[in-house]
């Protein structure tokens, strides 16, 4: 599974906002060659959320540990909620045990190396064994970020945000 890929899963997906950051753009140049999915369906970029899935392409200062500086390796990581994190991880989200996987183990759901905490998963470089739970990790965090919007507009908080 490659990162277009996954770019075009996510982006087929009703309402979704997806940024890849570049020059030019005003995104930090760490974030260029990134990608990052909000449900937006104004397609403006939500200011009081955070995306519900990203991709990473590289090693961030507090982010080392899936070694993604090895050439051609990117990881996806993904808000699917409590309820997938302890499916795929025999963990609640805090309990340190969750992140007892190897972090820069390909086509392995684990634990985010530095989100896991709240819930997230990741999966570096998607393969065979990842490629249709990738999909539905990526359609359950869409379905939560939609809600989240749908609640919010209903609470009448004015644009809702993801």
């Amino acid at each position: 599974m490659t990162m277009d890929e996954i770019i075009g899963f996510v982006a087929d997906l009703d309402g979704v906002l997806t940024l890849r950051p570049g020059p030019g753009d005003g995104s930090p140049e760490l974030a260029w060659g990134d990608a990052f999915f909000y449900y937006s369906p104004d397609g403006v970029v939500p200011t009081t959320t955070q995306p519900f899935a990203t991709i990473v392409t590289k090693d961030y200062p507090d982010d080392t540990a899936s070694r993604l500086d090895r050439p051609d390796t990117f990881r996806v990581n993904i808000a699917a909620g409590r309820e997938e994190f302890v499916r795929w991880t025999g963990h609640e989200p805090r309990d340190p045990a969750a992140a007892a996987a190897d972090p820069g183990a390909a086509d392995t759901v684990i634990a985010h190396p530095v989100y896991g905490g709240l819930g997230w998963l990741a999966v570096v470089n998607p393969g065979p064994r990842t490629e249709e739970t990738v999909r539905e990790l990526l359609r359950t965090a869409y379905r939560l970020a939609r809600s989240r919007y749908g609640r919010r507009a209903e609470a009448g908080q004015g644009r809702p945000s993801a």
